[in-house]
């Protein structure tokens, strides 16, 4: 009986992992994981790169909608984008993305104030 509940339950976890990775198309930042959010911008390409190198952090995609911090799989596959608009397709799973593919995005609208009459 021990091993029906035991079996029962291992086939209900893993179906349970199963439904939470999610296959898709994501637009954003390569960051890294020491800047998060912070980094995910045009200009931070370098410093991304610096802190892989020389500081062990890994590279990261920042989602541009909610601005979601998530670890990348095949950092090889990311160190050239690097600070970098892109959108990225692969299978995410929590706070994870394995990846299948990644192109340049086209780059973030930046919100000017608008101008005043004189």
């Amino acid at each position: 009986m021990k091993f029906w509940i035991s079996t029962g339950a291992a086939v209900i976890l893993l179906a349970a992992g199963v439904a939470f990775a999610a296959e898709g198309s994501w637009t954003g930042y390569i960051s890294d994981s020491q800047c998060g959010a912070k980094g995910a911008n045009d200009q931070a390409g370098e410093c991304t790169t610096k802190c892989v190198k020389e500081h062990g952090a890994k590279y990261v995609f920042v989602n541009d909608g909610d601005k979601k911090v998530y670890a990348i799989d095949a950092q090889d596959k990311v160190a050239g984008h690097a600070g970098h608009h892109v959108t990225i397709k692969g299978t995410a799973e929590g706070d994870s993305i394995k990846l299948a593919s990644i192109d340049m995005a086209a780059k973030a609208e930046t919100k000017e104030a608008p101008k005043s009459k004189q």
